[in-house]
C-alpha cells in the first residue's frame, strides 16, 4: 500500500479525524489578522471548502448537532432579556427583517430579469447569500434541485460577507463599544426576581436543562404550518431549537426545577455548535464549486455577493437612520435579518456582550418566514 492510499484511507476517510484536522486549521486561518479584520471562527469555513472540494464529507448529523448547540446556547443567553428587548423594540424588528429579506429578493428578481440567470439558480443563489437552509428547500420544492446548485454558489460569501461587516462597519463607524454595551444594556434591563423556594438541581452545570431544550426544540421544529399557494412553513432545526432556549432560559425554572445553565458551558456549546455548523456546511458547499463555477460563469459568485452586500447595507442604513437604533441592536438585527448563524457569533465578540443575542433572537423568525415566502413567491411568478 503506499502512503497516498493509506492517507486516503486512514486519514482522509476517517470522520472524527477530518472534524478536527479542519477545525484545528480553520482556526489557525481564522486568527489570522488582516488590517485589522479575522474571521475567527468562521475560518473552518473556508477550511472545510477546500477540504470538501477534494471530497471530504462530514455526517448530516454532526452539522445538524453542532446547529443545534449554537442556537440553544444563543436562546439560554438570550433569555433572560429577550423578551424585554423585544417588547421595546418590536415593531422596528419586524419591519427590519422585512426590509432585509425584500431586498434580497428584489435583488434576485433583478439578476432572472436583466441578467437573464435561470431562475431556479437565482433563487438558490439568494437562500446561499442569506444562509438559509429552509430557504432553500422552498427553492428547490419551488424549482428544481439547481437551486442547490446556487445556494452552493452564494453561500461561502453569505457566510463570509457578513462575518466581516459586522467587524468592519464599528471601525468605520469608529464606534465606542463601551457606550455601546452601556446604551445597549439599559434598554434590555432586566430585574430578576430572586426565586424564595429551593429549586432542585437535577446536575451542577445544567446540561439537563440544556437537554430539556434541544428535545422540546427539535419536536417544534418538525411542527409544519401551511402557507398560501400550497407551501409550508416550519422552524426547522435552527429556529426550534431557539425557540425553546429562549423560552427555558427567561423562565428559569419549571416549579421546583432549576433550568438555569452555568455561563461557560453556554460559551462553550455556543462555540463548539458553531464550529461543527461551519464543519458540515463549508465541506458540503466545497464539493463540486470550482466545477458550477466553471460552467456557470463567475458572474454568479458577483450576483451572489450583491444579494449579501445590498441587505446589509439597506438594513443597516434603516436601522440607523430611520429606526434610530444603536450600532450594537443594528447590527444583531442585521445579522438576525441575513439569518446569519456565524456572524452572531463574531458579533458577540467584536461587541464584547452576549447582549447583541436578542437583538439576533428577535429579528430572526420574521427573516426565516420571509426569505422562504419569497423564494416560493419567486420561483411560481417568475
Amino acid at each position: 500500500m503506499d502512503i497516498l492510499t493509506w492517507f486516503q484511507e486512514s486519514v482522509l476517510s476517517n470522520t472524527m479525524m477530518m472534524v478536527f484536522l479542519i477545525a484545528t486549521i480553520g482556526y489557525a486561518v481564522g486568527r489570522i489578522r488582516i488590517c485589522g479584520l479575522d474571521l475567527g471562527t468562521a475560518g473552518i469555513l473556508l477550511v472545510a471548502l477546500v477540504f470538501g472540494h477534494f471530497g471530504v464529507s462530514i455526517p448530516k448529523e454532526i452539522q445538524d448537532m453542532g446547529l443545534i448547540c449554537f442556537v440553544t446556547s444563543v436562546g439560554f443567553i438570550a433569555g433572560p432579556k429577550f423578551f424585554r428587548n423585544f417588547k421595546a423594540n418590536a415593531k422596528s424588528y419586524v419591519l427590519l427583517g422585512l426590509l432585509v429579506i425584500i431586498t434580497g429578493a428584489l435583488t434576485c428578481v433583478l439578476t432572472i430579469t436583466v441578467f437573464k440567470v435561470p431562475t431556479d439558480i437565482s433563487v438558490g443563489m439568494m437562500t446561499g447569500a442569506l444562509t438559509s437552509t429552509p430557504g432553500l428547500a422552498a427553492a428547490i420544492e419551488a424549482t428544481t434541485d439547481a437551486a442547490s446548485v446556487g445556494y452552493g454558489i452564494a453561500y461561502p460569501f453569505g457566510v463570509i460577507g457578513v462575518v466581516l461587516f459586522v467587524q468592519l462597519l464599528p471601525r468605520i463607524l469608529k464606534t465606542d463599544m463601551e457606550a455601546e454595551r452601556a446604551m445597549f444594556s439599559a434598554v434590555a434591563e432586566v430585574k430578576v426576581k430572586e426565586n424564595k423556594k429551593k429549586l432542585i438541581d437535577i446536575d451542577d452545570m445544567g446540561f439537563f436543562a440544556f437537554a430539556l431544550a434541544i428535545i422540546l426544540g427539535i419536536i417544534l421544529a418538525k411542527i409544519v404550518i401551511p402557507l398560501p399557494g400550497g407551501g409550508e412553513f416550519a422552524l426547522g432545526t435552527s429556529g426550534g431549537p431557539l425557540l425553546a432556549g429562549l423560552v427555558l432560559g427567561h423562565f428559569g425554572n419549571i416549579g421546583p426545577v432549576n433550568l438555569k445553565v452555568e455561563k461557560r458551558i453556554l460559551e462553550t456549546m455556543r462555540e463548539f455548535g458553531l464550529a461543527l455548523f461551519l464543519l458540515g456546511a463549508g465541506c458540503g458547499a466545497g464539493a463540486g464549486f470550482v466545477e458550477i463555477l466553471k460552467e456557470q460563469g463567475a458572474m454568479l459568485f458577483i450576483y451572489g455577493a450583491l444579494m449579501t452586500i445590498l441587505p446589509m447595507f439597506v438594513g443597516y442604513f434603516f436601522a440607523a437612520k430611520v429606526l434610530k437604533l444603536s450600532v450594537l441592536n443594528s447590527l444583531g438585527s442585521i445579522c438576525g435579518g441575513m439569518t446569519s448563524t456565524p456572524a452572531l457569533g463574531t458579533l458577540i465578540r467584536v461587541a464584547g456582550t452576549d447582549d447583541v443575542a436578542s437583538a439576533y433572537a428577535a429579528t430572526y423568525p420574521v427573516a426565516l418566514v420571509m426569505v422562504v415566502l419569497a423564494s416560493q413567491f419567486i420561483g411560481i411568478f417568475f
